[in-house]
């Protein structure tokens, strides 16, 4: 995984958990599906069958590949609209171009992200570069989706491009986990992500046998995501792995925040030599959602405007040099 990292992460910012701290205990575990996305690559559904009260305030999440394409095979999706939330797109491995209807998008490869706010709309395409279908290659990311607060879905559209260099490094107090801060404070420390609906974003490499202990905010949910490797989650050890999404508890009271532990396990599988995790946390919006689609509003009647205002053009129209195919 050639996210971004470090040689020597003791030269990093160390996170120190405040003692006597309640350890937020896990809920359940759950495996992400496998499934096929835009024009056929493949996916990984890490929140299916999650209750959104334990989601809030994210919608889903799709873990993209891991693929080794062939020359001729990589592929993306075609044209489709947004509205009312905001994607996040990390690329551990590879190259993704984004383009959209108002002129926006851009390049993201190995460790970027690219923080796109949909708001009242728009049209978007995802594809990867014309050298990586011609000459194949590996392919890994991840897709998050965002809800938005009721008094932002109809916020203009507006993109962030969050390089690999700017993300925050910091690491555990013995130097066994690499924490790469995307979004959002832990410890004092702040992300370069800037966040509508307030969420913290963690992609965590653990040599293994390594720990950390994160201190979280009480009014945070929390979730972690196996990337790649296997471990266990919380003070209690649960196991989990790659494909595989833990839900923390999140109504414990007032110390509820306390903190998350994450731990790999003393030896890898071959293909990895870290335990590799996402770790979310989000301020739960609690609000009414309608989700269908590319569409996540507040009510029937916004989602069905929605609808309308795609059907009519007023999402945007598909500039004329990139007549790709449309998703309807």
């Amino acid at each position: 995984m050639p996210a971004v990292t470090v040689e020597n992460p003791l030269v990093l910012p160390r996170v120190i958990a405040p003692e006597g701290a309640v350890a937020r205990p896990v809920l359940a575990v759950s495996p992400a599906p496998s499934g096929l996305e835009g024009e056929g690559f493949p996916v990984r559904r890490a929140f299916a069958g999650i209750s959104h009260r334990r989601l809030d305030p994210f919608i889903m999440m799709d873990q993209l590949g891991e693929v080794d394409y062939e020359a001729g095979e990589p592929k993306g999706t075609p044209w489709h609209p947004h509205r009312g939330f905001e994607t996040v797109t990390y690329i551990i491995d590879g190259t993704f171009v984004h383009r959209d209807s108002h002129g926006g998008g851009g390049v993201i490869t190995d460790g970027d992200t690219q923080w796109m706010t949909a708001g009242s709309g728009l049209l978007h395409i995802e594809t990867p570069p014309e050298e990586l279908v011609l000459s194949g290659g590996l392919f890994h990311g991840l897709q998050l989706w965002v809800n938005l607060p009721a008094k932002a879905k109809m916020i203009a559209p507006k993109y962030q491009d969050i390089r690999a260099g700017s993300v925050k490094l910091l690491t555990s107090p013995d130097g066994g986990a690499l924490v790469r801060l995307i979004a959002g404070d832990v410890a004092g420390h702040t992300g370069p992500g800037a966040t509508h609906t307030p969420i913290t974003m963690i992609h965590l490499s653990l040599n293994p046998g390594a720990e950390i202990t994160l201190p979280w905010r009480a009014d945070f949910n929390a979730l972690a995501y196996g990337l790649a490797g296997h471990g266990t989650a919380g003070a209690e050890g649960r196991p989990f792995a790659e494909g595989q999404t833990v839900v923390f508890r999140d109504d414990q009271g007032a110390d509820a925040g306390g903190t998350v532990t994450l731990r790999a396990a003393e030896r890898q599988d071959s293909r990895t030599e870290k335990f590799e995790v996402v770790l979310l946390g989000g301020r739960p919006l609690r609000e009414p959602m309608r989700h269908y689609g590319p569409f996540v509003m507040n009510t029937q009647a916004e989602l069905a405007q929605a609808f309308d205002d795609f059907q009519a053009g007023r999402l945007g129209v598909i500039p004329a040099d990139r007549p790709e195919r449309f998703a309807r």
